[in-house]
């Protein structure tokens, strides 16, 4: 199906606006001293020690580390440390793509996922072995299979790796970490299916440790290396966890997470405009907890921040076309559009459970129109007076182009530093490349 979408021209109309019109913007910076951890690779050496079942296992015994599919910067460093380590101590290593249902739900395509995040066979210094094949292991509370990977279970030993953070889609004691990468990620596309399915039906993070707790019976799950990231998406810690301490340490180490967590300087805006979305980004394109909307089934929209209106700009070639989250946003850019696989977005959307996140926001044919469009859609009477900020991506909210009744607020805070306000520059209607 072809779809055409109107020009500027054809909705220069809806109002009596102009460039001319709009504030002046001023580049701003948020300024951090975050906590950070000085040696990752000794660090995840040192985790990898810490779990007490390695101590028992025989030499030549073959352990499944399990790589997500999330842009987290020393997650490779942390991968490929981990591998050393249980070489060492006469071990067989080797890394299990545990994604759920991304990249295309498909075994090569996992594979191509851990490439473009920096993991390799080459990187690691061990084999990847990616398949979708999954056995059903138990029931939960519901009666609903629980699936693991037959990968992890041919394994000896499996060990988790992943980010304890605030989840984009849910509140509670256990949100993405080691628990969740257990249950999504060696679950695969079935097991990621059937636990957003079940969350529907009741509380996700109810399900999610009762999922665990079958799984850490049934497989060969020994534990987990854990990593918090600062606001400069660093680690601030990083710890080995034993399989059965997961579900108590996780929510002490999401608290400190929510203390790192990089948010925007500014809670009231009448339009954020977002560079990049994708899924290298967040799990969601976009992460919610910056954007302030979830937009998820039964579950209560945040206070705080209120963003009237959303502007996507493009989607990042990590994504390889999984556009999942563009719901999120109110205007999306056609170049967004004209980028998304749709297949390999709806097949994630399905997994996830929340078709919203996948609907087609109003498309603009560039971003002088989505600004203007912007000062009708908001409730704003003129249009010198729109709040607006612009950032990379959600993954960068502490550098910011905003407009100046956003800059004079942000003047007074001693952790932003903010340039001197100027006209908005755009070339045929599109915004410097890099202002920032």
């Amino acid at each position: 199906m072809d779809v055409e979408f109107p020009d500027g021209d054809a909705l220069a109309d809806c109002n009596d606006h102009t460039v001319d019109d709009l504030p002046e913007f001023a580049v701003a910076h948020r300024e951090r001293d975050p906590e950070s951890v000085d040696d990752v690779a000794a660090a995840a050496r040192e985790a990898v020690d810490a779990i007490a079942a390695f101590d028992g296992l025989d030499e030549g015994s073959e352990v499944a580390i399990t790589a997500g599919s999330r842009g987290i910067e020393d997650v490779p460093a942390v991968l490929a440390a981990a591998v050393d380590r249980l070489s060492e101590r006469g071990f067989e290593p080797f890394v299990i793509p545990a994604m759920g249902s991304h990249g295309g739900a498909t075994a090569d395509g996992q594979r191509e996922t851990l490439a473009a995040l920096g993991i390799t066979e080459e990187t690691l210094g061990c084999p990847i072995r990616s398949s979708m094949a999954v056995e059903a292991v138990g029931e939960d509370d519901l009666g609903r299979p629980v699936y693991a990977a037959v990968d992890a279970l041919d394994a000896d030993a499996v060990l988790l790796a992943n980010r304890v953070k605030p989840h984009t889609d849910f509140r509670g004691d256990v949100e993405s970490g080691l628990a969740k990468m257990a249950v999504i990620g060696l679950g695969k596309h079935r097991g990621a299916e059937s636990l957003h399915n079940a969350a529907i039906a009741t509380e996700f993070a109810d399900v999610i440790a009762d999922r665990y707790e079958v799984l850490r019976r049934e497989t060969p799950v020994v534990g987990g290396i854990a990593l918090v990231e600062n606001a400069h998406h660093r680690a601030a810690r990083i710890e080995g966890i034993d399989a059965a301490a997961v579900l108590d340490r996780e929510p002490e180490l999401l608290a400190l997470a929510r203390d790192h967590l990089a948010t925007l300087p500014v809670d009231d805006l009448d339009l954020l405009v977002v560079d990049e979305m994708g899924k290298d980004k967040s799990g969601t394109g976009m992460d919610t907890n910056v954007l302030g909307r979830y937009d998820f089934h039964g579950e209560a929209e945040p206070d705080s921040p209120s963003i009237t209106r959303v502007y996507a700009r493009s989607l990042t070639e990590a994504s390889h076309g999984n556009a999942v989250g563009m719901g999120l946003a109110d205007f999306v850019h056609r170049d967004l559009v004209a980028a998304v696989d749709f297949a390999d977005t709806y097949v994630n959307i399905v997994t996830s459970g929340e078709p919203r996140r996948a609907k087609l926001p109003f498309v603009v044919p560039d971003d002088a129109t989505a600004l203007l469009l912007a000062a009708s859609t908001t409730g704003v009477a003129d249009p010198a007076e729109l709040r607006v900020a612009r950032i990379p991506s959600t993954m960068d909210p502490d550098s910011l182009v905003v407009s100046e009744p956003v800059a004079a607020e942000l003047r007074d805070r001693p952790d932003v530093t903010v340039g001197p306000p100027a006209p908005l520059e755009l070339s045929d209607g599109t915004l410097e490349a890099d202002p920032y």
